[in-house]
C-alpha cells in the first residue's frame, strides 16, 4: 500500500497494490500491521455501507467526544466527491478542507482521523460507499455542519444535490465553532 499525505495533518490517501490480469483483480483493502506502521493505530470496531443515487449528498457528519470516529473509507461501485473539514480547534488547519474524487475503478481509500467533519456526493447511480470506523455510532454525540456553509465555500460540483431533511438543518461552521466543543 502507498500512503500519501494531504495538506491536513493525519488525513491520508491510501493506494493499495492491485494485482490484475485477464480474470479481474485482487487487492488488500485492510491490513492492521501495515496501517499501524503508517500511524493508524486505532482498532476498527464497525463497518458501514451506504448506497446512493447520483447527486445524493451525505454530510458533513462527525461525532463529538468521547465518541469521535476515525474512518477508513472507500468506494466499491461508482464514485464520489469526498470532502473533509478539519474541526480540531488546536490544529493549524482548523476550518480548512480537503476534497478528493474516489472511484471504484481506482481503488483509492482515504483515512480520516478523529477531528474531521466528513461528507460526500455520489457522482454515479448506485454508488456503494464503505467505511470502517474506530468508534460505535452514538446518536447522542452525532453532529454536523451544513454542506453549503458560505464561510467554508465547499465546491460540491452540483447545484441541486439531494440532501436529507436532517442534513439541511445542520449548523454552520461558525455556529459549531461558537459552541466551544473541543474536538
Amino acid at each position: 500500500m502507498k500512503f500519501i499525505s494531504t495538506p491536513l495533518e493525519g488525513l491520508l490517501i491510501i493506494e493499495p497494490r492491485v494485482f490484475a490480469d485477464e480474470r479481474g483483480f485482487f487487492y488488500e483493502s485492510f491490513n492492521e500491521q501495515v496501517m499501524m506502521e503508517h500511524g493508524i493505530k486505532r482498532p476498527f470496531i464497525q463497518d458501514n455501507q451506504s448506497v446512493s443515487h447520483k447527486g445524493v449528498l451525505r454530510g458533513l457528519h462527525f461525532q463529538v467526544p468521547p465518541y469521535q470516529q476515525g474512518k477508513l473509507i472507500r468506494v466499491v461501485n461508482g464514485g464520489v466527491l469526498d470532502i473533509v473539514v478539519d474541526i480540531r480547534r488546536n490544529s493549524p488547519t482548523y476550518g480548512k478542507h480537503f476534497s478528493i474524487e474516489l472511484h471504484a475503478r481506482e481503488n483509492k481509500m482515504l483515512w480520516i482521523p478523529e477531528g474531521f467533519a466528513h461528507g460526500f456526493i455520489a457522482l454515479e447511480d448506485h454508488t456503494v460507499f464503505l467505511y470502517k470506523v474506530t468508534q460505535y455510532y452514538n446518536p447522542s454525540s452525532e453532529s454536523g455542519i451544513i454542506y453549503n456553509d458560505s464561510e467554508l465555500k465547499l465546491d460540491w460540483k452540483n447545484n441541486a444535490p439531494l440532501v436529507s431533511s436532517k442534513d439541511k438543518i445542520l449548523p454552520t461552521f461558525k455556529e459549531f465553532s461558537d459552541k466551544n466543543v473541543t474536538i
